[in-house]
């Protein structure tokens, strides 16, 4: 066994490992790590990160709390209406 898929899937961090230096601030920092392991984890759900977080910024504002559950990569269905435009 080896270890080759966990190594390919750190690669991007350590490629940016100069780049989180400019995070501006620690809460800087903590936010671009939010930011990293959503897209990630849209990817690893097999959702396009661009179009899920583009769906979710642009509805998160008029969703029902107890319902925001549904925007998670792994619930996230691309609403008809948007199929549509």
């Amino acid at each position: 066994m080896t270890n080759n898929a966990a190594e390919r899937e750190l690669r991007g961090i350590a490629l940016g490992r100069k780049s989180w230096l400019f995070a501006g601030s620690d809460r800087g920092g903590e936010r671009a790590a939010i930011m990293y392991t959503l897209i990630r984890t849209a990817r690893l759900n097999g959702v396009d990160s661009q179009v899920w977080l583009a769906d979710v910024l642009a509805s998160i504002n008029d969703y029902n709390i107890q319902n925001l559950g549904e925007l998670v990569p792994w619930n996230w269905k691309m609403r008809s209406d948007k199929l549509a435009a």
